[in-house]
């Protein structure tokens, strides 16, 4: 469970202050773009009010608050199952960097109205068109730990049966 809480703590503070120093110390949203190694790397200013890719994204705060609420949900569910399951390592690792990223991005939208997006990495002739930031790649890295690494019971005991004697 420690080692749960340091990773959320550590992914939400990095998340937080990537944001704090590109988009407001770089002024990146008054610039939208800036080259930093191009094209692996540029710095590219995007609202993002929806979900991956800006799906279902929508100006209404009933989106941003249902947004909200559900990263909440799924965060608070994902804590409660390493205070149950006690499980490995790994899986405490990996339930941290996902519960310290939705945090992270909640806080975007509730101080923003969106998520500060602003990581676009491209590669050999491949045009990435989407923007992304720390807390989104806690996310998946999270999400993809918990089915990789956590065990689903398989190492648990398994209760005594008792044997019928056969007559």
């Amino acid at each position: 469970m420690r080692l749960a809480l340091i990773t959320a703590m550590a992914t939400f503070a990095l998340d937080q202050a990537s944001k704090l120093a590109v988009v407001q110390g770089l002024d990146l949203m008054t610039r939208g773009v800036i080259e930093v190694a191009p094209p692996f790397l540029t710095f590219r200013m995007a609202w993002n009010r929806g979900i991956n890719f800006g799906l279902l994204a929508g100006d209404a705060d009933v989106t941003r608050w249902a947004l909200i609420a559900v990263a909440l949900a799924i965060s608070v569910w994902v804590w409660l199952w390493v205070r149950r399951e006690n499980p490995g390592a790994w899986a405490q690792v990996s339930a941290g960097l996902l519960v310290g990223g939705a945090l992270g991005n909640v806080i975007d939208r509730i101080l923003y109205g969106a998520v500060a997006d602003f990581l676009n990495m491209s590669c050999c002739g491949i045009e990435n068109p989407y923007a992304f930031n720390v807390a989104d790649i806690a996310i998946f890295a999270g999400a993809a730990g918990l089915v990789l690494c956590s065990d689903n019971g398989k190492d648990r005991p398994q209760p005594h049966k008792r044997r019928r004697k056969t007559p």
